[in-house]
C-alpha cells in the first residue's frame, strides 16, 4: 500500500470519526436549529455533514485501492465485505445528504444520525478496514 493510498484513507476515517464526535456533541445541546440569533446558518454541523459525506463518497475507491495494494488476495476474499462497506457508505451518506438538505438542522436529528444503523455500520467497517490495512 503506498503512502498516499493509506494518507486518504486515514483523511477518509478521521473526516467521518470526528464528524461522529462532533455530532454526539451537538446532539446534547438540544438545539432547535442550526441558526444562530440572527436566522443565519451556523457552518459547523453543516462543515462536518459535507466533510463526512465527501468521505465517504470517496470510501470505497479508496478501501478497494489499499485492499489491491497490501495484499491482492483480499480484493478476493473480502469481496463481500467490500461491497456491504461500499453500501453502508451509501447509505450513511443518503441519510446526512437528508440532514443537510434541511432548512433547520435540529439536535434531535443529528441525535438520531448518530443512532442510525447505516452510520454504525460504517463506523465499524472502518474499525475494521483501520486494522486489516495496518
Amino acid at each position: 500500500m503506498t503512502d498516499s493510498s493509506r494518507e486518504r484513507l486515514d483523511g477518509c476515517v478521521d473526516a467521518i470519526e470526528s464528524g461522529y464526535e462532533y455530532f454526539l456533541a451537538y446532539a446534547a445541546q438540544g438545539r432547535r436549529s442550526d441558526r444562530d440569533s440572527g436566522g443565519a446558518h451556523t457552518s459547523e454541523v453543516r462543515r462536518h455533514l459535507s466533510a463526512m459525506i465527501a468521505a465517504m463518497d470517496e470510501l470505497d475507491e479508496v478501501v478497494r485501492h489499499c485492499a489491491a495494494a497490501k495484499n491482492p488476495q483480499a480484493m478476493d476474499d473480502g469481496a463481500a465485505f467490500l461491497d456491504a462497506l461500499a453500501g453502508d457508505a451509501a447509505r450513511a451518506a443518503g441519510a446526512l445528504r437528508l440532514a443537510l438538505a434541511q432548512q433547520d438542522i435540529s439536535s434531535q436529528l443529528i441525535d438520531n444520525l448518530n443512532a442510525s444503523i447505516h452510520v454504525r455500520a460504517l463506523l465499524t467497517d472502518l474499525f475494521v478496514v483501520d486494522e486489516a490495512f495496518r
